[in-house]
């Protein structure tokens, strides 16, 4: 059964929301995906973060520089989702910059071939209203999250959101891998500035995005009516964005009209009921229509949602106090029910944001356990998320974020990020230290719930994550059963190192009693 949304199970970025968790301390169902086996462990360390995240200031707005400080720390992190602002990219209507860019004079192609070159996948998730569009709206309605269409339009209609569609056209053109694109219908605006000012070029296929995403939190309630979108509005927006509504739109209107190799993600949803995704599923049936070999041609290619873990309750409607361990929240049952749709579907589904703030006055933040600070439970909590997730079948996790928002800001979410200044908090450690390890091995199987004993495969070669599920420090003994292993490597996380280290014990007749904790372990045989 799908979550009702009258209950209203919220998670998004911002303002308060309602993020419900089981009262009691039960632990989630290990739900063994049906595609265990091809995700790799790498997949689930994301990070969201903002273009001045790589970039210097330096004298000259036309010399901004790769930060190479940031970039070390940005490369803990497999993929990187860039909050890309629309104003961004079309400044002034009709007139697209990106290197540089005319509001904020930022280098995209920089930033992105930087990624390329390090291995970071890039989701580029296009959001907000430009100005221009937000100007339209009478004063007491202007917000750049309005949805993306001026003032007075038909949200329902596809036609309405031609000028979103048109950007992310250009964007896929120029980011995208088809260097085929018709360069007529590609443009940039040439005008400078001032004296001397960089001058935006075309180019096309420069082979560095293969993810856009259409906004972000489209359904988001705490803001105006104009900020929301029903989930058959969303879907008029995205068969927009997606392909210029199946051509209608015009030779330069959508992502895969510029890229079809380009893969569209939804904006990350705000609310965690899949019922809005399947809802915009039937919008598709009906205005989409069905493909040759009978799929639903739908107008996005990956399910997206947020969700913070905290002690809210939607039964009770108590509201969030504080931050709890992923497997005491819904989590898992969240990301149940949206496989279950996914699968009928064939879809992958992503989890975009995530996170624990660090701030004692936020109710989102993470707490201190026995002798554990609250950045090393943050760092245990976000680190096993990513097993949680990857448990599930979900496909690619994004954590927010880079850095904080705002130091020492009790408000939520201003104090999530997982790294301060030019150094790494145990988060991003832990995140580092595991991918080092074992960021190419694939879930296989959970072999036991209490502690938790994840078994992982990289050809050959195998390693068990042992953890105990609980947020009060303790810890249990398992044998672990490692068959004809004479010995086995022990990897212990470490706070301020880059790698965990390794100790060498031996089997007694392939077995090894280890001590599990809420920090996860790690046990390799050795044959």
């Amino acid at each position: 059964m799908y979550l009702l949304s009258t209950m209203m199970l919220f998670s998004h970025c911002r303002v308060d929301k309602v993020t419900p968790q089981t009262d009691s301390i039960a632990i989630t169902d290990p739900g063994i995906s049906p595609i265990s086996g091809t995700i790799p462990l790498k997949n689930m360390f994301g990070v969201n973060g903002y273009e001045w995240n790589f970039l210097g200031s330096v004298a000259s707005p036309n010399d901004r520089h790769i930060n190479e400080s940031n970039v070390a720390l940005i490369k803990s992190f497999s993929a990187f989702r860039h909050y890309m602002n629309w104003n961004k990219l079309e400044y002034t209507e009709g007139y697209y910059t990106y290197n540089p860019t005319n509001d904020g004079s930022w280098n995209y192609d920089l930033i992105y071939t930087r990624c390329k070159q390090e291995g970071i996948l890039v989701l580029a998730d296009m959001k907000n209203c430009p100005n221009w569009m937000m100007a339209t709206y009478p004063t007491s309605q202007q917000d750049d999250e309005n949805a993306p269409v001026t003032y007075g339009s038909d949200l329902s209609k596809p036609a309405s959101y031609a000028q979103m569609a048109r950007t992310a056209f250009q964007f896929a053109a120029r980011y995208g891998y088809n260097s085929a694109v018709n360069k007529t219908l590609v443009t940039v605006d040439t005008r400078p500035r001032w004296t001397n000012d960089q001058i935006n070029v075309v180019q096309v296929g420069m082979g560095l995005i293969k993810y856009m995403e259409c906004n972000n939190e489209p359904n988001r309630w705490w803001k105006g009516p104009q900020t929301t979108q029903t989930a058959e509005q969303y879907a008029a927006n995205l068969s927009a964005f997606y392909d210029g509504d199946k051509g209608k739109l015009g030779a330069n209107a959508g992502v895969k009209t510029a890229d079809p190799s380009m893969t569209v993600v939804i904006g990350g949803l705000a609310t965690i009921d899949p019922a809005y995704v399947k809802a915009m599923i039937d919008w598709c049936k009906t205005n989409r229509g069905y493909k040759a070999d009978g799929s639903v041609n739908l107008c996005f290619d990956v399910i997206n949602y947020h969700f913070y873990s905290n002690n809210a309750n939607p039964v009770t409607l108590k509201g969030a106090t504080v931050g709890v361990a992923p497997e005491l929240s819904i989590a898992g049952t969240v990301a149940n029910n949206f496989m279950a749709l996914a699968n009928q579907y064939n879809l992958p589904v992503w989890v975009t944001e995530a996170g624990y703030d660090i701030n004692p006055g936020s109710y989102q933040r993470a707490i201190a356990i026995g002798n554990k600070s609250v950045l090393m439970t943050q760092a245990d909590w976000l680190l096993r998320t990513a097993l949680l997730y990857i448990r599930h079948g979900i496909q690619r996790v994004f954590y927010y974020q880079l850095f904080d928002d705002t130091a020492n800001d009790p408000s939520q979410y201003s104090t999530s990020g997982l790294n301060e200044g030019y150094t790494r908090r145990p988060a991003a450690d832990y995140i580092l230290q595991a991918t080092k390890l074992m960021g190419d091995y694939t879930y296989i199987k959970t072999i036991n719930a209490d502690p938790l004993v994840d078994q992982y495969q990289s050809g050959t070669k195998t390693m068990f994550i042992l953890t105990i599920p609980d947020q009060k420090g303790r810890t249990s003994t398992y044998s672990l059963d490692l068959g004809t292993a004479t010995s086995a490597n022990v990897y212990t996380l470490q706070v301020g190192a880059d790698t965990m280290s390794k100790t060498t014990v031996a089997t007694t007749n392939g077995k090894l009693t280890v001590t599990a904790t809420e920090t996860p372990l790690f046990v390799e045989p050795v044959q």
